[in-house]
């Protein structure tokens, strides 16, 4: 029960970001898209310090630590 409760949510969330994605996309829309909001986070400084792409690559080695590292 507990598996298909954790596949249900990573399934929702994916839509969700899908559909927030399409949403984005539309002519005219003020939504940012996923590409604009991580271009916007990499350029992100403190002095000369990348913090935006430190902290990306922080994300990305939790992400594959917690669920590809066994």
């Amino acid at each position: 029960m507990t598996r298909a409760l954790a596949i249900g949510g990573f399934v929702l969330a994916g839509l969700l970001v899908l559909a927030v994605e399409w949403a984005a996309r539309r002519p005219g829309s003020r939504v940012p898209t996923l590409g604009d909001l991580c271009a916007f986070v990499m350029r992100y400084q403190v002095g000369r310090v990348p913090v935006g792409r430190i902290g990306v690559l922080g994300f990305w080695w939790w992400l594959g630590w917690h669920f590809f590292a066994r």
